[in-house]
């Protein structure tokens, strides 16, 4: 890790996004799992930020990704929670959600540890998907390393990249 990733490390990060988004007209939405509101939290943390975020979705169960997002029940259980196929399906489920007031979605699911690992899982596994309206949504799989705050953290902040990628 090339610095010490903490929550306020984050707030240049949160605040380039802001302004990228803001440049270009665009309004965000966030889809969370593991990282348990943390996206959207970075991002409000900045002052101003309502022109962009109007709002999130934390879904940390099964359950609420499929009644909140729209993710079937099928991937949830062919594929798992931790999957490309349920973050395509939760970024898709947010603009839905989230009408007019978003552009673009990020989503994120993984395995923040320190259990619920598997071996084809393992801890720091997560998949990120981001998706402007009208355009494919883009994929990754990241495996992050470290303890439970620093997997959500990278999470964080590779998700705040994304965004300023599509966000143009």
């Amino acid at each position: 890790m090339e610095d010490l990733l903490t929550l306020e490390s984050l707030e240049t990060e949160a605040a380039q996004t802001l302004s990228k988004c803001r440049a270009a007209g665009f309004r965000v939405t966030t889809a969370e799992s593991c990282t348990g509101g943390l996206i959207a939290g970075s991002l409000t943390e900045v002052a101003g930020s309502s022109d962009v975020i109007g709002r999130g979705f934390v879904t940390y169960s099964n359950e609420a990704k499929h009644e909140m997002l729209g993710v079937s029940m099928e991937t949830l259980e062919r594929f798992g929670a931790v999957s490309e196929e349920t973050v395509l399906e939760m970024t898709a489920g947010a603009l839905l959600a989230a009408g007019p007031d978003a552009d673009i979605a990020i989503a994120v699911s993984g395995v923040a540890g320190p259990g619920g690992g598997s071996a084809d899982k393992p801890v720091g596994t997560v998949w990120l998907c981001v998706e402007k309206r009208g355009e494919q949504a883009k994929s990754e799989k990241q495996i992050f390393l470290g303890d439970r705050r620093s997997i959500r953290l990278a999470t964080v902040r590779r998700a705040l990249e994304l965004v300023r990628d599509v966000a143009i």
